[in-house]
C-alpha cells in the first residue's frame, strides 16, 4: 500500500510536468506567428552641436536629429503578446574604426489598437560619442527595430524601417 505522502507527490508530479509541457507548447507557437513589418523612416535634418552639457568640463558633440516614421505593427500583436518595444538607433563609425550603435528614442506600444504608428519628432535622449566628438563618423544609418515582449516564452527582435547610409555634418559651436 502506498501512504497519502507518496500519493500526493505523485499528483504533484503528474500536475507539473502537465503544466511544464502546456508551458512548453505554448511558448513553441511564438515561433509560428513570426511576422516582419515594415516600415518608413524618413529623416528630415540632422544638426551636430558643439557645447557643454550638464556636469562636463569638456565641449561635447551632439546630434539632433528629426525624423519621420509611419509603420503598421499590428501583424506583431496576437494572444501571447504583452508588449511590443520600438527603438530608433543611429549607427556609425568613429574615428578609432568602431562600429557604434546608439537608441537615441523609443517607445513601448502595449496594445494593438496603438500599433498603427506616425511619428514626427526628435531625439529623446542624447546621440554622442564617448570621444567627445563625431569626427571622421561621415555617415550614419539610422534603423527602427521593435522587440516584442511575448507572455510566455523568449523575446524577438526585427527591424521595422531603415535609412541608407546619410552625411553627417560638421558641428556648429553653440556655446
Amino acid at each position: 500500500m502506498h501512504s497519502i505522502y507518496q500519493r500526493l507527490n505523485s499528483v504533484s508530479a503528474l500536475l507539473s510536468t502537465c503544466l511544464l509541457v502546456l508551458l512548453g507548447s505554448i511558448a513553441l507557437t511564438t515561433y509560428v506567428h513570426e511576422t516582419h513589418p515594415s516600415g518608413t523612416l524618413e529623416i528630415s535634418s540632422t544638426k551636430v552641436k558643439l557645447g557643454r552639457m550638464r556636469y562636463q568640463r569638456r565641449m561635447v558633440e551632439t546630434a539632433h536629429v528629426k525624423f519621420n516614421y509611419n509603420a503598421d505593427l499590428t501583424s506583431l500583436f496576437h494572444w501571447n503578446t504583452k508588449q511590443v518595444f520600438l527603438y530608433l538607433t543611429a549607427e556609425y563609425t568613429n574615428a578609432q574604426g568602431t562600429q557604434n550603435e546608439a537608441v537615441f528614442w523609443d517607445r513601448i506600444v502595449r496594445r494593438k489598437e496603438d500599433a498603427n504608428i506616425h511619428i514626427a519628432g526628435g531625439n529623446k535622449y542624447f546621440l554622442k560619442d564617448l570621444t567627445r566628438s563625431f569626427k571622421n563618423a561621415t555617415s550614419v544609418t539610422y534603423s527602427m527595430k521593435y522587440n516584442v515582449m511575448p507572455w510566455i516564452g523568449p523575446l524577438t527582435w526585427g527591424e521595422a524601417g531603415r535609412t541608407e547610409a546619410l552625411p553627417l555634418p560638421p558641428a556648429q559651436n553653440t556655446v
